[in-house]
């Protein structure tokens, strides 16, 4: 599922054409994908300026001017392609991903004003969603009731990480996937932070303080910096707006690299399941 740099890097390949621009006509070619598709959902976008495109976690929410939000999450395999605007390139060398195949194209925003385009949500899966949130519902609505700081975000904060943690019992990996602990982190981001912070996912995430949360801190922070200025991470369905593979995945210094080298010490890779997750990590280099 992508994470928070993939959202990231999808949000500003379509903040260039979706903000500012009117939502002419909304076409949905089915009535549900992960849930059924809000009540009038095409009536409440039509005619609806997107004033500002936003991420929160790993969830898009464009702002329209009628004060309601339509909230968009990629699921596993979802993507949007944009067809038309004067769409920025993407600095960098990117590889072209097969366009997805046109049958799973469930919603298509057609889009009037400067650089007018057709924006297609592509979901074979069907396991990403979309939603409305009325004017003032965004923060308590049940997709962000709760959730926690962003972590690229003033809300974040290494005294805030600390008390976020103080008396979990839980691994200290299962912690950081808490979404009500900080917003957007996935299984791989996780991962690769613990190994820059040496940190073994094995320890409870109460014990995770002083010194230890210092180094966890910035590495959260330095290694999602480093996901987005790649493009995001490419192992099975993710792609940017411009077909566009993410690139981190060659810069990976754990996550799947079980029995390989660790770039550190030089001993294999482990592996283990921690919640039915597969955690990848160095037990030298991280206690």
């Amino acid at each position: 599922m992508p994470e928070l740099p993939e959202v990231e890097t999808v949000r500003r390949g379509l903040a260039p054409v979706m903000e500012g621009a009117v939502i002419a006509r909304v076409e949905t070619r089915r009535p549900d994908l992960r849930f059924p598709l809000p009540q009038d959902f095409g009536q409440r976008l039509t005619n609806r300026r997107v004033e500002r495109l936003d991420r929160r976690g790993k969830y898009l929410i464009a702002r329209l001017s009628s004060g309601d939000s339509l909230i968009m999450h990629l699921g596993m395999s979802g993507r949007f392609t944009i067809e038309g605007g004067a769409t920025p390139a993407r600095p960098g060398v990117f590889v072209q991903a097969q366009d997805g195949d046109p049958k799973h194209d469930h919603v298509v925003f057609s889009l009037e004003g400067p650089g007018a385009a057709r924006v297609t949500y592509n979901d074979p899966r069907r396991f990403g969603f979309m939603d409305l949130a009325g004017p003032g519902e965004i923060e308590t609505c049940r997709h962000f009731k709760g959730m926690g700081p962003e972590p690229l975000s003033n809300a974040f904060s290494a005294a805030g990480l600390k008390e976020a943690l103080k008396g979990k019992a839980a691994p200290i990996k299962a912690a950081l996937l808490d979404q009500r602990v900080v917003a957007g982190l996935g299984n791989i981001y996780v991962c690769e932070a613990l190994f820059r912070a040496g940190i073994s996912p094995r320890r409870k995430a109460a014990s995770v303080a002083g010194a230890r949360s210092d180094r966890l801190y910035p590495e959260i922070i330095a290694v999602l910096n480093d996901a987005i200025e790649a493009g995001g991470s490419s192992l099975r369905d993710f792609a940017g707006t411009d077909g566009g593979l993410g690139y981190f995945q060659h810069r990976f210094d754990v996550y799947g690299r079980e029995g390989e080298p660790c770039r550190r010490c030089g001993e294999p890779v482990r592996r283990l399941v921690q919640s039915g997750r597969s955690t990848f990590f160095c037990a030298v280099c991280q206690r």
